[in-house]
């Protein structure tokens, strides 16, 4: 065959890449890959690249059963007072479709790209929280007044719509989820209101009040979490609920440790674990029996972060992600980096547990004067 013959029937395949694959087996291939992969699908073809970015896709995915944990990351660019929202990719890997790398460019494999999301409610003080594929976006303020609001963003088709309103208007509100439940607490002017505590069934799409006595309510609160399906309050008063039992009991001075070594600092539960990045002692891990903290092992090749650097600590998956800044120098300062690391634990006894890091990238380069709002991981 001529070099000329060649070059024609080279041209022509790559035309047309799938010349035989329909659309809908293609959806049913690509559902069955991981969604890392699809970056570098999406430069194989402009075919693919609309497949890929089809709310069709993540569609058949949950049929197939076949979900992964997604980051997303809300940050602020001021003035601009309306928070962007970024998804955690992989970069393709243009070697496997031919696409050269620019000369002299460094490249990282993973990185913080604009999720595909249009008309963002406003995000002012809500606290945001994930079941399922569904983030809900809970509470805040709109125009400076508390608001009783709830959006959802459907991280299938990356559209939000309204949910039902919350029965009471809230503002830095306490919001966790128990069961696929949503329990939201505090944030109201009255404390001593029946609806001090509400919670959200999906199912139903209905808020009912939780019945919670006076004596264990906090005027304000600061923190919260769940821990074996257990909720804990954190404020001027610490007190626990029980959804199981729909039982309330007050925190002991001797969980006071459990509450001051965290209290200013990013932290996730992760298995029933609570994880804190402390400065003076990195990242740590809380024994509820024994009442203590413990130094996550492992982590020698994470860095020694500056005193002044954004460090937050998310439950993706099971895993431990790690999101912190750094100024860059060669910006004159003007600039950071935001850089993050997975992290996959081991308990090897009752009193370690071990962290591995399986990657650690520089992720976005962002404006000093930027904020981190929120991250958090929701499945598709």
């Amino acid at each position: 065959m001529s070099s000329r013959k060649k070059k024609t029937k080279k041209k022509s395949l790559e035309s047309t890449p799938n010349p035989s694959l329909s659309d809908d087996l293609l959806l049913s291939c690509f559902a069955r890959v991981s969604r890392w992969y699809y970056p570098t699908l999406s430069l194989v073809s402009k075919s693919c690249r609309s497949l890929v970015a089809s709310p069709e896709l993540y569609k058949t995915r949950s049929l197939l059963n076949h979900r992964e944990s997604c980051l997303y990351v809300c940050l602020q660019f001021p003035p601009d007072p309306h928070p962007r929202l970024f998804t955690l990719s992989q970069k393709p890997n243009r070697t496997l479709t031919n696409i050269p790398k620019k000369k002299n460019k460094k490249s990282t494999a993973h990185v913080l790209v604009p999720a595909p999301v249009s008309n963002p409610p406003p995000l002012d003080n809500k606290d945001v929280v994930a079941v399922g594929s569904n983030i809900y976006a809970i509470g805040g303020t709109i125009e400076n007044a508390p608001s009783s609001s709830v959006s959802i963003l459907d991280c299938l088709s990356h559209t939000w719509h309204e949910a039902p309103n919350m029965r009471m208007e809230r503002n830095y509100q306490a919001v966790n989820v128990v069961d696929g439940k949503i329990y939201v607490a505090g944030g109201l002017k009255d404390f001593t209101s029946s609806n001090w505590m509400e919670v959200f069934d999906q199912n139903t799409q209905t808020w009912e009040p939780v019945s919670s006595p006076l004596d264990k309510r906090c005027s304000d609160i600061y923190k919260s979490l769940v821990i074996d399906g257990d909720i804990y309050l954190f404020g001027d008063d610490v007190v626990a609920y029980k959804p199981k039992e729909d039982r309330w009991i007050a925190i002991t001075e001797k969980h006071l440790n459990f509450q001051i070594a965290w209290f200013q600092h990013s932290y996730c539960v992760i298995d029933n674990v609570m994880y804190c990045y402390r400065p003076a002692g990195g990242v740590l891990w809380y024994d509820s029996k024994l009442r203590c903290w413990n130094k996550l092992k492992g982590l020698q090749r994470l860095p020694n972060f500056a005193s002044h650097s954004t460090v937050e600590l998310v439950d993706c998956g099971g895993k431990l992600v790690v999101l912190w800044d750094k100024y860059v120098r060669a910006s004159g300062y003007k600039e950071k980096v935001i850089w993050c690391a997975e992290i996959s634990l081991e308990k090897r006894n009752s009193q370690e547990i071990w962290g591995t890091i399986e990657w650690s990238d520089a992720v976005l380069t962002v404006p000093k004067s930027y904020n981190f709002v929120s991250a958090i991981s929701a499945t598709v």
